[in-house]
């Protein structure tokens, strides 16, 4: 008999990033560096939908202010950009209450549990946002995270006849290294953040050789849904939300202390039952929210034991006993 792919022994711990993990947008510190008007930007980006229309053409909402930092590029708002600069934007991001502490307390309190010892059961952060990677990965988060998923810009672009191997001849002089972000390398949006939870569920993260589109038996998926746990604010994780709830898998959202705004969205979610429970985002020791999360993890590491307890029972019998006569 075949055996399985993975044990299936990892907890997965799913985050969004703006607004769930921190109060705002990452792209603040980005704004403040290059003295940019945060409100004059993203009033722009939200015009530029109806400025294409008029023109005939229809574009990508969700990943339309990619293209804006690159005009900001082009025309010296953001001169000289590269990822190492946005990198270090992210050294200047400034987290809820708890984080990044958390991450490092709930997988602690999993993995040392006696109970869960013997099975190795693990925690497993990943970020998966419609931000920029580099900053989250330049933030005080990265070093606790297994993964993240964001949008990439390019700086070194390959140029034409890159593949004959002759690409290093080809590329412009003083140009090779250093120079500005040219092109999008990876675009996230609301939708396709579907597909960061299929990679994890299946294992592609850690193993590319296997395609996120290929057929793969629950059973041999290395994070089974019901494993997951997914931490958001909005509607816009809506389609996360709902193939982490349709698959057994455990949903929250949060929303900033003080804003009746978010609290009322994050409330409507759960009516609408697309987030199995809400709180507010702190996730220091003895809240809500810190309480809630951990206990999800810990549900689902005694349900895995007890399955693991099940497979043994089912698989190995009792051997014989001698019966006593009268």
């Amino acid at each position: 008999m075949p055996q399985n792919l993975h044990t299936q022994n990892v907890i997965a711990i799913v985050w969004d990033f703006d607004k769930t993990l921190i109060p705002g947008y990452m792209q603040e510190p980005l704004f403040k560096k290059f003295k940019v008007d945060a409100k004059k930007f993203w009033e722009e980006v939200e015009f530029l939908p109806q400025f294409y229309r008029e023109r005939g053409m229809e574009v990508s909402r969700d990943t339309l202010y990619l293209n804006h930092i690159l005009t900001y590029v082009e025309h010296g708002l953001f001169k000289g950009l590269t990822n190492a600069m946005l990198r270090e934007t992210g050294r200047e991001i400034v987290f809820y209450s708890g984080i990044p502490d958390f991450f490092r307390a709930v997988k602690e309190r999993i993995e040392r549990a006696p109970r869960f010892a013997p099975l190795e059961i693990a925690v497993e952060h990943y970020i998966v946002s419609t931000g920029l990677r580099q900053v989250i990965l330049g933030s005080a988060v990265a070093k606790h995270v297994e993964g993240v998923w964001g949008c990439e810009f390019i700086e070194d672009v390959a140029p034409p006849g890159c593949a004959n191997g002759t690409q290093l001849n080809l590329l412009p002089q003083g140009e090779s290294k250093g120079q500005a972000i040219r092109q999008i390398g990876y675009a996230i949006d609301n939708t396709t953040k579907t597909r960061a939870v299929f990679e994890i569920n299946k294992g592609t993260n850690k193993n590319p050789a296997i395609s996120v589109n290929a057929s793969i038996r629950e059973e041999d998926r290395r994070v089974p849904f019901h494993n997951m746990i997914y931490i958001a604010d909005g509607p816009s994780d809506i389609p996360v939300f709902s193939v982490v709830n349709k698959n057994g898998g455990r949903t929250y959202a949060v929303y900033r202390k003080g804003s009746s705004a978010e609290f009322a969205q994050v409330n409507q979610l759960q009516k609408q039952r697309r987030v199995e429970a809400f709180g507010e985002a702190n996730y220091t020791e003895d809240s809500q929210t810190y309480m809630w999360i951990l206990n999800a993890a810990q549900e689902i590491a005694e349900r895995i034991v007890r399955d693991h307890d099940r497979a043994v029972g089912d698989k190995v019998h009792r051997p014989p006993i001698h019966l006593k006569e009268g």
